[in-house]
């Protein structure tokens, strides 16, 4: 057997098994977001759900047979919940792989590196002290400065700390964090008390507040921008290997990972402005997905974001479902699995 005839018999079926992948994801995607929009404190059937879909996408197409109450609970507030929490999720999935391949790092995240902190940061700015200079846009403007400020920071003491190594630059990232959280918080103390409590949704993270003509910001940053990750994925997929590796195949290694680290706080910026801080999302997934289909990224990157989209749907069930009909911030749902995770991450690569 040629070479050639050797590449393609354990080339197919990998293939084969990536086609699958994607198949099965994108199923169970449509299934998240099917549950997600029928479960609540007022359920409403699946085919109800589709159909109030479909009468909005297509009017006429169904006979109506649903109350007034329903297709607003529908199409108002569950749908574009759902539809935002798979853009966040997907958003934080892919800026964590592309950092966890500029910094070698396995435990780069947006949340550890500060990213997530600085967008808060700036998305509290504006909503207690500058206002909405220019509408809506001020407060994705203002956190992906933030985030942008925090990443530049991060870099900065990683820098006068001499921190090269991949780990002391995470540690960079946490003290950054600690850091602008607490002048997140001044801003918090100094702020209007009439106001402050609008800020907690930054703090811990939700998705209530969701709307149909914003979700346009997160789904333009999350295309623009992960299509840019996705045809650098050669490019990260040498930097794993290391800066010299890197270089020898051209890459200008300083000006890349910078450019990275500004793409992944547009996209923190922008997600965390209409999400408030989301953690540990970034860390998990494409763990989970490097053991599912390898670490090349050209599968890396879209298979985090389909299984990061999937992820945050169902934390957004169980924090609507868990106390309902109270919402838990899904920050903390997040947390809680993050950490667990965190803990069985360090066990499976104790050096």
């Amino acid at each position: 057997m040629s070479i050639a005839d050797r590449t393609r018999v354990t080339v197919h079926p990998f293939k084969a098994r990536l086609r699958l992948t994607f198949v099965i994801g994108l199923i169970a995607l449509f299934l998240s977001l099917t549950v997600a929009v029928s479960v609540g404190a007022v359920s409403v059937p699946f085919p109800t759900v589709w159909g109030i879909v479909i009468n909005k996408l297509a009017p006429g197409f169904v006979t109506p047979d649903w109350s007034a109450g329903r297709e607003a609970i529908v199409w108002d507030i569950r749908f574009p919940r759902a539809i935002l929490a798979c853009f966040v999720g997907a958003g934080l999935a892919i800026v964590g792989a592309s950092l966890q391949a500029v910094t070698r790092n396995s435990l780069a995240d947006p949340h550890l590196l500060g990213i997530s902190a600085g967008g808060a940061f700036g998305a509290i700015l504006a909503l207690l002290h500058t206002g909405l200079f220019i509408g809506l846009l001020t407060v994705p403007l203002m956190a992906f400065l933030g985030a942008l400020g925090a990443t530049l920071i991060v870099l900065g003491v990683s820098q006068f700390a001499t921190a090269t190594s991949a780990d002391r630059l995470v540690l960079a990232g946490v003290a950054v964090s600690f850091i602008v959280m607490s002048a997140a918080n001044v801003l918090i103390f100094l702020g209007d008390p009439r106001a402050v409590h609008t800020v907690v949704f930054w703090m811990l993270g939700g998705l209530g507040l969701a709307q149909w003509n914003q979700l346009i910001y997160p789904l333009a940053i999350l295309i623009l921008c992960g299509a840019y990750l996705w045809g650098n994925a050669r490019n990260l997929n040498a930097m794993t290997v290391g800066d010299e590796t890197a270089a020898t195949l051209g890459i200008a290694v300083k000006r890349f990972r910078l450019t990275v680290f500004v793409i992944g706080a547009m996209i923190t910026g922008v997600m965390v402005a209409f999400s408030g801080i989301i953690g540990f999302v970034g860390l998990m997934i494409p763990h989970i997905v490097r053991l599912i289909v390898g670490g090349d990224y050209t599968r890396v990157i879209p298979v985090s974001a389909l299984l990061g989209a999937i992820f945050l749907v169902w934390a957004d069930i169980l924090a609507r479902t868990v106390m309902a009909p109270d919402d838990i911030p899904i920050g903390i749902i997040t947390g809680l699995i993050g950490g667990v995770f965190f803990v069985w991450l360090l066990r499976r690569n104790p050096g």
